[in-house]
Parts: C-alpha cells; sequence; structure tokens
C-alpha cells in the first residue's frame, strides 16, 4: 500500500466513519480518489489532514479558497442523500475534488466554480479520472446554474451567512440543499433545505465549521 492509500485508508477510518457516516458509497469514494491531486503540490502531504486545506494564496482582493475538511464534507454529503440516479449542483467546486466524490455516488454532476483557474484545474484533473459525468462550469456561486437544473440535490463547498435563496429556488420538489451556516463567533452548523411544493423546511443536523464561500457573505444592515 502507498503512503497516499494508507493516509485515505486513514482518513476514513479514524476521521469520517468515527463522525457517524455510514453510506457506503461515501465511504468508498472517498477511500479511493486521490484528494492529495486536488491540493497544490507543495501540499499534498497535508491532503488527509483534518482540517480545511488552503487550495489558494492569500491576496489582495481575493477570497482565499479551501479544501473543506473531509469530516464536515463527507457529514454533508450523508445529510444530502443522494441518490444513485440524482443530479447534483456542486457549489463551488474549486480544483474539482468535492465534484469527483459526487461523481461517484450520483447520475450527474454540475460542478460550479467562480475562479477560472480553479475550474480549468478541475476540468484537468477529473479527465484525468475518467469522471465523464461530471460537468464543470463558470459563474458566480450565487447564482447557481438554472440553466443546467432543477436538481435533486445542491451542495455547498463552504459556509453561508444566510439561506442562498436563488439556490434554493433550483431544486426540484423534494430536492435538498445542504451547507454550513455561519453563527456567531465564526462556529458553524450543518444545515439541510428540502423544497416541498412551493415551501421549504429546514434543519440543523450537526457542529462544523468551513472557510466562507465567496459572495454568500451577509449584507451589512443600514441602521437610521
Amino acid at each position: 500500500m502507498t503512503d497516499a492509500a494508507r493516509q485515505r485508508t486513514n482518513m476514513v477510518e479514524s476521521q469520517v466513519m468515527t463522525s457517524d457516516v455510514t453510506d457506503r458509497r461515501i465511504l468508498l469514494a472517498m477511500g479511493d480518489l486521490p484528494r492529495e491531486r486536488f491540493v497544490p503540490e507543495a501540499l499534498a502531504p497535508l491532503a488527509y489532514m483534518d482540517e480545511a486545506v488552503p487550495l489558494t494564496s492569500a491576496a489582495p482582493g481575493a477570497e482565499r479558497r479551501w479544501l473543506m475538511a473531509p469530516r464536515v464534507f463527507a457529514k454533508l454529503l450523508q445529510l444530502a442523500d443522494i441518490g444513485a440516479e440524482a443530479r447534483v449542483l456542486d457549489v463551488g467546486c474549486a480544483t474539482g475534488y468535492s465534484a469527483a466524490v459526487l461523481g461517484r455516488i450520483a447520475k450527474s454532476v454540475v460542478a460550479l466554480e467562480c475562479d477560472a483557474a480553479l475550474a480549468q484545474a478541475a476540468r484537468t484533473t477529473l479527465a484525468g479520472l475518467a469522471l465523464d459525468n461530471v460537468e464543470v462550469v463558470e459563474g458566480p456561486l450565487v447564482d447557481g446554474a438554472a440553466d443546467k437544473g432543477p436538481f435533486d440535490a445542491i451542495v455547498l463547498q463552504g459556509a453561508v451567512s444566510e439561506a442562498p435563496s436563488t439556490l434554493l429556488d433550483q431544486l426540484k420538489d423534494g430536492g435538498r440543499l445542504v451547507a454550513v451556516m455561519r453563527t456567531p463567533g465564526g462556529l458553524g452548523k450543518g444545515m439541510i433545505w428540502r423544497r416541498l411544493g412551493r415551501s421549504l423546511d429546514q434543519w440543523t443536523s450537526f457542529d462544523g465549521a468551513a472557510p466562507e464561500l465567496p459572495g454568500f457573505a451577509r449584507a451589512p444592515e443600514f441602521v437610521l
């Protein structure tokens, strides 16, 4: 067993399975896909650590992008309850790791990314893994991909400060959106929204922090 394969096994057994993730499709996908290929080469040794991994450097005017921690990502996927015939929107796919995992458990995936360089990196790596059921598209994350939907599930690869109404409108009846909702103090809660006709229900599932996605910060309130 190679070092990377051993690290994948340890990640699944010590981070994912111990966090009550029992969906075998998720466990198998995360145990098989080379997570180290989705992070900068210099950070490959950190690909399997139990926290978010930086994908871009800090730069003026640009929000740093991250690969979500394995535990939080896996719990969101299980919460979404994605079926084998599902069409999924992956919001903020970055270098494509989340889209690769989703591609192993869903029928088709639209991977949305706002950064052109990250989107191209995702296309290249996904093509190398022969994941031909994943389509990478570019555009503002908060806008979603209405022309590609509606979707059975939408998964956000980072935290948001309020319910993303534009994305919720792109769910099928019975469809589910999962994300980490930021709470005061910088913590977070894994949450799910489900469309029921014209209405939505929502509930909180687990504690889990994640870096914020670009474009999803709460608008500042105007006070007289």
